[in-house]
């Protein structure tokens, strides 16, 4: 691919001394030089491709984004190193195309690619730059996913908010009834049981209600120093005869020695209720299920690892989402809100799971309370890497 300056010299080759063709030579050298070095520090990833297809430059951003080896790929068409796509329809003159895409390798990214060609009238080949958009579309999810949880929390007050008032109103009638019962002495005792049923159901909605908008609503969490084996092991036993009647085993393999850490008791709590919750109804005909915990210096991994029917890949990229169940009678609210208690403990949650193979799901929580904290002038990135 010639310069038209280039072409101008060849032309004037014959009239230029030999001291002349040196110094533009060198020039020259100065200019590709620079040129290389400016694309070597570009962030973004640069490919020059010829007409067919084949690399003629990679800097060093495209080689840390795709594993390639810039020796290995110079002179190899494009589609030895990037499958998957057609390339044969992206790369036509006169075209641009714009894309995303997501690589595995070396590591889980995704990258936006634009390709144009280099010159629309001549066949001076393609160019190729990459962005990485990982973080951007990170923080975008997490942005819808803020704004879905926040539309979910007003809809869910406004509706519990409408349950409260019959439910006041009920409570306010049966306590009529509970008077005319004791005028009536010992001619109301037959009925007395069904109005303390009434009641005590009633009483159970309420608390439910106030559990459910405890539950989503984006509230601080009240950390103390807490044992999270006694909140595991109460959990167990509060979810005993849901365990039993589901015919689900629990085996526990917590460290005795997990040190305590800051948490809000009640909503983790309510955490692992849900979690526990889940493993019974991915085991459908029994199974069991395995809580186990270990630390690091850092944080406590807490894990649940049932032998259910697993989950599919497809299901996966849903589990967050509200409303999104694979079970008939569900609500598919139960890992939103443990997402949102864990995030809110400064944790992570992760999920592996295989169709057919059961599911773990694993909490990371930090063991001291992660706070704001001021740099060092001059304490940065870069100066931390020369440190090194």
């Amino acid at each position: 691919m010639r310069s038209a300056f280039i072409d101008k010299l060849m032309k004037r080759m014959d009239r230029l001394e030999p001291g002349e063709i040196q110094s533009v030579v060198v020039e020259l050298m100065k200019e590709k030089r620079f040129m290389e070095k400016t694309f070597q520090a570009l962030q973004e990833g640069v490919i020059l491709l010829d007409p067919e297809g084949a690399v003629t430059y990679v800097n060093s951003a495209a080689c840390q984004f795709f594993g390639f080896e810039q020796e290995q790929v110079i002179g190899q068409k494009l589609t030895q190193g990037m499958r998957g796509l057609d390339w044969s329809e992206l790369l036509k003159p006169g075209t641009v195309v714009s894309r995303d895409m997501e690589v595995f390798y070396p590591e889980n990214r995704y990258l936006n690619f634009y390709i144009t060609s280099i010159d629309d009238d001549q066949p001076l080949g393609f160019v190729m730059l990459i962005r990485d958009v990982t973080e951007t579309r990170k923080r975008t999810e997490e942005q819808i996913e803020s704004e879905r949880l926040n539309a979910f929390t007003l809809l869910a007050a406004g509706v519990a908010h409408e349950l409260g008032n019959p439910l006041n109103s009920l409570t306010i009638h049966l306590q009529l009834l509970e008077r005319r019962l004791k005028k009536l002495g010992k001619q109301g005792d037959n009925l007395r049981e069904h109005l303390d049923i009434a009641t005590g159901e009633i009483k159970r909605m309420d608390t439910i209600i106030s559990q459910f908008l405890a539950a989503i609503r984006p509230t601080k969490p009240q950390l103390q120093r807490t044992q999270i084996n006694d909140l595991v092991q109460e959990s167990i036993r509060f979810l005993k005869p849901e365990l039993d009647q589901a015919k689900v085993k629990v085996r526990l393999d917590l460290r005795p020695d997990l040190p305590a850490m800051p948490l809000d008791a009640d909503q983790m709590k309510q955490a692992i209720y849900n979690l526990i919750r889940n493993a019974c109804q991915a085991m459908p005909k029994g199974g069991t299920l395995t809580v186990s915990g270990t630390y690091t210096d850092f944080e406590v991994r807490l894990s649940f690892h049932d032998t259910g029917k697993g989950i599919t890949p497809e299901q996966m990229g849903r589990l967050f989402q509200p409303f999104s169940t694979t079970r008939a009678a569900g609500n598919g609210l139960g890992l939103l809100i443990v997402r949102r208690i864990i995030r809110e403990h400064s944790g992570e949650i992760d999920i592996e799971s295989r169709a057919g193979q059961g599911t773990r799901v694993s909490l990371w929580l930090p063991l001291v309370e992660r706070k704001v904290r001021l740099l060092e002038a001059g304490n940065t990135a870069d100066s931390k890497l020369d440190a090194l």
